[in-house]
């Protein structure tokens, strides 16, 4: 397929395409209709001498200032000089991608009034490979990502980084003039235009949705593992029970538990016991996961409309009028990105018990899963690092949206720190990939104790994967390389957790 900058509907699985090169994207000939047009429109109101915010006036709490038309261009330059203040370590070569990407599909929708030479060079940049340098700290994420954008549009005008080489950081000057390429001259709106959105916030949360769909399913499976090494009860998941409480992560969950313990020999050897009820963490997976799953389908709702939408300030609706208003405000997505990073946290927290519950000794397990007590301290100690990663988790989870500090001389009053609460998703994302890992070590080492039992299909292909890395715990070993080995396997999403997969 070829997507269509401006005119198709952008969505989690096209965006990550065109980024990877799976997917070919271009401008058509109505979006370069679109572009002309309002271009044109910005160019008369640039002429005229009535003032219009972002056009022919100053910035923020300078809105008043009208700006003369010579003054124009060092205006918009001006703009992206200063307001590239970003601190930090840079983010992700991926994220600056998917920061192009996504804007230059705002930015051909018609209504932000930029010249079409100038999207060509962002078309240009995404094509060649030549991804700016971003710094990931310093927006607050309500008059738009100022300073990351800044920051992504520096090297259009010469200046700035790209990166180069084995994570080199090369001046745009110097790649601009290697590739032939002179810097642009930004006119009237151009710059206002480029800095103004939220794709630095949206590109956290197509970064996190992407993580977090494979986490939730994987989630599934490290219960199901802990399940079947703690021998549990099935009847928690049965479809009568959650056709009584229908929310749809719930059921989903209890489904794909249903396919996890499918013609389980050792499931089935446990239909007779005498144990009514299992712990939380086993017997409310439904119910937990189901919520962290919920919560992920509202933030990749929210994040494609936010895909699609204009997000910069002012709006070009005609030759005549440019409506200055707040779609720049990350609130929509800072709101819901601080709801997902609780979900996801919540996650690795009913994890961590499970591999608490496989490590006392209960139902036929041998306490720490080691035969050899005493002498050895099994598997005690990498539930310590579940219980850190929790924490700190936990700590991570304070919402940045709830909090607002004026800024601009008090012009932008109220503002979203939505580029914080995607950041730090993102980091509980990453604690959450250490918490599964260890549990599936863990759910591996217990289910040795059921053996000669089998599992499911599903359960073994995984337990054989498990077990290609990492052995057996029979006596105390350097565990550390054995959960390196289990972070690298969840991080490049080697395990089979896709149902729909396995059916076909």
């Amino acid at each position: 397929m070829t997507f269509k900058y401006g005119i198709d509907h952008l969505d989690l699985d096209i965006v990550n395409g065109i980024a990877d090169g799976k997917i070919k994207a271009e401008l058509c000939q109505e979006a370069l209709d679109q572009i002309n047009k309002s271009r044109q429109n910005v160019d008369k109101m640039a002429s005229s001498d009535k003032p219009v915010y972002g056009i022919n006036t100053g910035f923020g709490p300078l809105c008043d200032t009208q700006i003369s038309p010579e003054e124009t261009h060092l205006l918009q330059k001006n703009l992206l000089i200063t307001h590239a203040v970003g601190v930090g370590e840079p983010i992700a070569k991926a994220l600056s991608k998917l920061m192009l990407i996504t804007k230059v599909h705002a930015l051909s929708q018609g209504f932000s009034g930029i010249r079409l030479e100038v999207v060509e060079r962002m078309l240009t940049f995404i094509d060649l490979d030549l991804i700016p340098v971003v710094p990931e700290q310093g927006s607050v994420g309500a008059s738009g990502d100022l300073a990351p954008l800044s920051h992504l549009f520096l090297p259009l005008i010469g200046e700035g980084e790209f990166w180069g080489q084995g994570d080199k950081r090369v001046p745009a000057a110097q790649v601009l003039a290697e590739n032939a390429l002179q810097p642009l001259e930004l006119h009237a709106k151009e710059g206002l235009a480029l800095i103004n959105g939220t794709q630095f916030i949206l590109s956290h949360a197509i970064t996190a949705l992407t993580k977090m769909r494979y986490l939730l399913d994987l989630a599934d499976l490290t219960g199901a593992m802990s399940i079947e090494g703690m021998q549990g009860s099935e009847s928690p998941f049965r479809e009568e029970l959650h056709k009584t409480r229908a929310f749809k992560g719930n059921l989903e969950v209890a489904a794909r538990m249903r396919r996890f313990f499918k013609d389980s020999q050792n499931m089935a050897d446990h239909e007779e016991c005498d144990r009514v009820q299992d712990p939380y963490s086993l017997r409310c997976i439904p119910q937990v996961h189901g919520a962290s799953r919920n919560a992920y389908y509202h933030l990749q709702e929210l994040a494609e409309i936010e895909m699609n939408s204009v997000t910069d300030n002012p709006i070009v609706i005609s030759d005549e009028e440019a409506i200055s208003g707040g779609s720049f405000h990350g609130q929509p997505l800072a709101m819901v990105l601080d709801y997902a990073s609780i979900a996801a946290a919540e996650l690795g927290n009913i994890s961590d018990r499970r591999c608490y519950l496989l490590l006392e000794g209960l139902h036929g397990l041998p306490r720490l899963l080691t035969t050899s007590g005493g002498l050895n301290s099994g598997m005690m100690i990498p539930q310590y690092a579940t219980a850190a990663l929790v924490t700190e988790n936990k700590s991570l989870c304070f919402p940045p949206s709830a909090d607002s500090v004026p800024t601009s001389m008090g012009q932008e009053d109220h503002v979203s720190m939505g580029s914080i609460s995607g950041r730090k998703l993102n980091q509980i994302l990453g604690n959450l990939e250490k918490i599964l890992a260890i549990e599936l070590m863990y759910g591996a080492q217990a289910i040795e104790f059921r053996r000669p039992n089998t599992c499911s299909d599903l359960i073994e292909e995984n337990f054989k994967l498990i077990r290609s890395r990492v052995a057996k715990l029979e006596e105390d070993r350097l565990l550390k390389p054995d959960i390196d080995a289990m972070i690298e396997l969840v991080k490049s999403q080697a395990f089979t957790v896709s149902l729909d997969k396995v059916e076909k």
